[in-house]
């Protein structure tokens, strides 16, 4: 045993990670005393500026809550209602092998519709999403949900402009930008990896101006940001029309990096112009939808155009709207236009967080003969409801839910319920009784990322291992080890596991990777990739014909041909949401800072540090007779929510905020009285991606 090992040993220093859906990948400690994990720190070998979060630090208290779930419970009530009795693992792994074998049998594997995947969802072995579409590939097929609520339409929309989705940045590289712009991107409190934060703040009290486009003035605006500009939801991609008219304007574009890496440009040209028998997308234009002053537009594009070179980092905020697949292509456009992309200190205008190349690892992957049939997951409600009769590509009679609470993050809670009171069986896997779970007739408890060891993905270039800090509590057992059993039960162990257990699983994925020690790696918790300062697209725009894109042009298609064969314009465009005279106001539902999407909603120690509230504007309130914490009636025809009122000037008139992630709690009318969005949207996405558009959101607000 080396002496490190040894210090580790006494001190019981257990290098771990979040295996969760938060965006950070940071370098963790557990500290153990007589068996009991006591506090979470970081890790020392990390890099300078890699920090955790307050949810990190703060897990004890999710692992040793008191409403852990300890026991398999099945169902002896209403569906919903809560009423479970706990039965033992083999009885409740022998009702869920019996119950999906005669779904399959009655209506074929595609009646089985998987949901889930956000619970753990970076690891090598322990990721929801993965496991569960290898356990039911194995059993024949199913229907799967594809896309995602964070960024199906960045997503989608990129690689038509891009060739591809791999054109971020490594945070290191904005020690070199001379001004920042985060775009709808909330670094302070959403974890877009756990060096940016601390990389913006350095930024700042070196002097780079950091601009912050949000409707709110956040906690990114308040801390991080030398200037908040409101601008209204939904409405980004006008005021990016408006920042171009000005550089092309005052010629503060580019004309040559235009010229030599990109197509299209022209006719956006034209667009803005007003030469294509549409308005010139003026400031005074833009003004008028978005809420941004005129001259701010103007003081802003100047600056932005004159300062080489300038990071704009998007947020996903700005494509959770509807027509949110422009403000992903106009964002790009701009930093053509400045010569910005593939530049040291400059960005793609595409996502600049998990978007490059990572150490060579591999992971456990799904199996099986028989592809699933897809619905897109924001409709996922819909497709069980509506089924082949509506155009769906199966009668989904069963689902099998891992890591996702669906009733609280899908869109139109009220509609979510009605999908899951019309199945024949539900299972899922949790470790706590989340609403979702209340709706399942099995629900079998699972360990904490602290209760097993995995290898985790980050968002950049690095790898973690997280090794287990203490014993599952209670009988809690690993998603991986659930599946195992059950897959022995309907016939596929062998080829479910490969005769491999967690430890086996783990070396068999580090032997095959560029890590070169095993041991090494899991005593310290972390590899390192070579490369820490990388700029996506710099190979193509060093020798962009040696490089070119993976576009039919080989250039940045600013329009697109392929794009407007999937019936959208060929030329980016303002699609904005116009507001109802019914419903007046615009809602935001941004993330938490205590909470990643619901989980800890539960835990009084993160509700406590951020009450729900609605974010209404002075001027709002006042024309509605509202007072700083009156409870008042928020509501639209997809639901009513009443919750206490927060009068702010840090949001914008004519928009209000409600936090993402709450559970809800509904009186008899159906009323929730938590403060959950999700009562208030609704399931038509934004098109052509099939994304979310929970940015888009219409209500009225009035005195409970």
């Amino acid at each position: 045993m080396t002496d490190s090992e040894h210090l580790n040993l006494q001190a019981r220093r257990i290098p771990v990670t979040c295996n969760k859906d938060c965006g950070g990948g940071c370098p963790l400690l557990a500290h153990v005393e007589g068996g009991r994990l006591t506090r979470i720190t970081d890790n020392p070998l990390r890099g300078p500026y890699m920090v955790g979060c307050a949810r990190g630090y703060q897990m004890p208290r999710v692992v040793y809550s008191p409403e852990r779930l300890t026991r398999p419970l099945l169902r002896n009530g209403p569906r919903g209602s809560g009423q479970f009795r706990a039965v033992d693992w083999s009885q409740a792994l022998d009702y869920v092998a019996d119950r999906l074998a005669d779904i399959k049998a009655r209506y074929g594997p595609q009646a089985i519709m998987r949901l889930g995947g956000s619970g753990s969802c970076r690891g090598a072995l322990h990721n929801s999403q993965v496991l569960t579409q290898r356990f039911l590939s194995l059993l024949g097929g199913y229907t799967d949900t594809t896309g995602n609520y964070s960024s199906a339409a960045v997503s989608f929309t990129t690689p038509y402009v891009l060739g591809t989705n791999l054109a971020g940045v490594d945070p290191a590289t904005l020690a070199y930008s001379n001004v920042l712009i985060l775009w709808g991107a909330n670094v302070a409190d959403n974890r877009l990896g756990c060096e940016l934060e601390a990389r913006v703040r350095e930024a700042k009290a070196r002097g780079v101006p950091v601009i912050v486009l949000d409707p709110r003035r956040s906690r990114t605006a308040r801390t991080l940001g030398t200037q908040w500009i409101p601008v209204r939801p939904g409405t980004d991609s006008a005021l990016m029309m408006a920042v171009l008219y000005v550089l092309l304007d005052e010629g503060l574009v580019d004309r040559a990096f235009i010229e030599r890496y990109s197509v299209g440009f022209d006719a956006l040209e034209r667009t803005v112009r007003g030469q294509d028998g549409g308005p010139a997308h003026t400031p005074v234009w833009a003004e008028v939808l978005c809420g941004t002053p005129a001259d701010v537009i103007v003081a802003f594009a100047r600056q932005y155009g004159q300062a080489k070179p300038a990071a704009l980092i998007p947020g996903l905020s700005i494509q959770r709207t509807m027509g949110g697949e422009e403000a992903s292509r106009l964002a790009i456009a701009l930093q053509v236009a400045t010569g910005n992309l593939g530049r040291l200190g400059g960005t793609s205008g595409g996502l600049t967080w998990k978007r490059l190349p990572i150490p060579r690892m591999p992971a456990i992957g799904a199996r099986g003969a028989v592809a699933p049939v897809c619905v897109h997951v924001y409709r996922w409600p819909d497709a069980i409801l509506g089924g082949s009769a509506e155009g769906y590509p199966s009668d989904v009679r069963a689902v099998y839910n891992v890591g996702g609470n669906w009733l609280v993050q899908g869109s139109d809670v009220h509609k979510s319920i009605r999908a899951f009171q019309k199945l024949e069986f539900a299972v899922c896997h949790d470790y706590f009784l989340t609403p979702t779970a209340r709706h399942c007739d099995v629900v079998l408890p699972v360990t904490t990322f602290l209760e097993r060891q995995d290898v985790i993905f980050p968002e950049a270039n690095y790898l973690l291992f997280s090794s287990r800090a203490v014993p599952p509590q209670g009988e809690a057992r690993n998603d991986y080890d659930v599946f195992c059993e059950l897959a022995e039960r309907l016939g596929f162990g062998p080829q479910f596991s490969e005769g491999r257990d967690e430890e086996a699983w783990l070396r068999h994925l580090v032997a095959q990777s560029e890590v070169p020690d095993y041991e090494e790696f899991k005593r310290t918790g972390i590899y390192m990739g070579p490369e820490q300062c990388r700029v996506g697209l710099a190979d193509f725009v060093a020798d962009p014909d040696a490089h070119p894109l993976r576009t039919p042009s080989g250039r940045v298609e600013i329009a697109s041909p392929r794009f407007a064969q999937v019936g959208f314009p060929e030329v980016p465009e303002a699609r904005i949401l116009g507001t109802e005279v019914d419903y007046p106001l615009r809602m935001v539902t941004p993330k938490a800072r205590y909470r990643t999407h619901s989980q800890y909603d539960n835990i009084a120690w993160f509700k406590q540090r951020e009450p729900q509230q609605l974010w209404m504007h002075p001027q709002d309130a006042a024309a509605r007779g509202i007072a700083d914490g009156q409870l008042v009636l928020v509501y639209n025809a997809q639901g009513r929510v009443r919750i206490a009122a927060r009068v702010t000037p840090d949001i914008m008139p004519g928009v209000v905020c409600l936090l993402a992630g709450v559970w809800p709690r509904f009186e008899p009318d159906g009323t929730d009285t938590a403060g959950s969005p999700n009562v208030l949207t609704c399931t038509e996405p934004t098109l052509p991606s099939q994304g979310s558009r929970t940015h888009s959101v219409l209500v009225q607000v009035k005195v409970a």
